[in-house]
């Protein structure tokens, strides 16, 4: 087997972090301008924030589409046109699609990982992969119960504290028809926790650590502070909260060496989170 390339897969570990971190600052921008505050379309009707079809804060790029109210070709002004097409985005971006999303984007960054420690003679091993028995699924979810309970708690001291703690994100997401939710608890959710738990632990942790000789306890710390980063959209709550499970996760990592056993975890965690909160 050749020798591992250790260097080319931290170069393109850390790329494929950077990018997840661009894209969390990118829908926290999103999330928090003034047209997708409490749940608000952009056209202010009040409908739901994930209906909205329209990125904001996008400066118009015709005279049309700034809303004025000057007549278009077909009789309407300007101002009607444009809420005509917001509505039309409105009705075809729906959760449906929004998780379809997330997923491709996920397992586009995952096949990443993936191909680049294939190519990089990287040994599973470093990365915690090994067979899964009933003992890793039974350890993984008494974990990820456990951290899901913990996980509720932060919150609720976040929220005491007056600490903004955004839930845009999951509310997006939240499905509203059957086939959404088995999208989401079957396709996106395992692509989530397969992808995240491989670059935070199985790579930041257990390839670097393996690599570079570097203490997976020092990793783990570093991974925790990109873990929590790269949840930016849900807030400074958010981000801490994140934090404290990223660093859970890390220490479950460095304990049992075992990726599924945090994969599963993580998968848990987030799939108790939508369906309890579905319920609010």
């Amino acid at each position: 087997m050749p020798a591992p390339q250790w260097k080319s897969f931290a170069g393109v570990t850390l790329l494929v972090l950077a990018m997840l971190v661009a894209l969390a600052r990118a829908s926290q921008s999103s999330l928090s301008a003034p047209e997708l505050r409490d749940g608000d379309s952009p056209g202010g009707t009040g409908a739901p924030a994930r209906e909205a079809g329209t990125v904001a804060g996008e400066p118009p790029t015709s005279d049309d589409e700034a809303g004025d109210d000057r007549p278009t070709g077909n009789g309407e002004t300007g101002r009607e046109a444009t809420g005509d097409r917001d509505a039309t985005a409105r009705e075809t971006l729906t959760p449906e699609l929004l998780l379809v999303n997330v997923a491709v984007s996920q397992g586009l960054f995952g096949a990443v990982l993936v191909a680049a420690a294939w190519i990089g003679s990287v040994p599973p091993g470093a990365l915690g992969v090994g067979t899964v028995t009933l003992r890793t699924l039974a350890l993984g979810v008494a974990i990820g119960v456990a951290l899901f309970a913990a996980n509720e708690l932060g919150q609720h001291v976040a929220d005491a504290l007056g600490i903004d703690y955004a839930e845009g994100m999951r509310e997006l997401l939240t499905p509203d028809s059957a086939r959404g939710w088995f999208v989401l608890l079957f396709l996106v959710l395992p692509i989530i926790a397969g992808f995240e738990e491989l670059l935070f632990r199985g790579a930041l942790i257990g390839a670097f650590a393996a690599g570079f000789g570097v203490s997976p306890w020092l990793l783990a710390a570093g991974s925790t502070v990109a873990f929590a980063l790269g949840h930016g959209a849900q807030g400074p709550g958010g981000i801490l909260v994140t934090g404290l499970l990223g660093g859970a996760l890390a220490a479950v990592f460095v304990l049992t060496e075992s990726l599924p056993v945090v994969v599963v975890a993580h998968y848990l965690v987030n799939a108790l989170e939508f369906t309890v909160h579905a319920r609010d």
